[in-house]
């Protein structure tokens, strides 16, 4: 697993907790940095302050996109990885769409169910389509 795929992973930790706990995803990252138990690479810092930042917009895409689904519907680790990946698409100018997807279609099929990596798949799958319009 390279370095960014690494820290992918534990940037969806650190959102993954703050949701279940009800926390500031900003103040879960400081606590996991001063702990440095598992380390937190820099790039996991810059997706849960990137997701941190742009999380109304990228909630109300979701929401927008998600056909008939609503974010509280949404299994957790799958909404940590859709926000990672919609942050990426359209914030992550370094990294390539195509790499945003399927890193997060990945971290899906080992972290949630089965029909995961399907629905992040094709919900990132639009909006990619979609980006030129989005005006992120």
């Amino acid at each position: 697993m390279g370095a960014r795929s690494k820290a992918r992973k534990r940037a969806l930790d650190v959102l993954y907790e703050a949701d279940q706990r009800g926390a500031d995803p900003v103040e879960t990252l400081k606590v996991r940095l001063a702990q440095s138990d598992p380390p937190v690479p820099e790039y996991a810092v810059t997706l849960v302050e990137g997701v941190a930042t742009h999380r109304a917009r990228i909630d109300e895409l979701l929401e927008t996109y998600a056909q008939e689904w609503t974010i509280d519907r949404f299994p957790a680790v799958d909404l940590a990885v859709l926000r990672i990946g919609v942050f990426e698409l359209l914030w992550a100018d370094d990294v390539p769409d195509a790499v945003a997807v399927s890193e997060a279609v990945e971290l899906a099929a080992s972290l949630s169910t089965a029909e995961s990596p399907a629905f992040v798949n094709g919900l990132l799958g639009r909006l990619l389509q979609l980006k030129p319009v989005l005006g992120a």
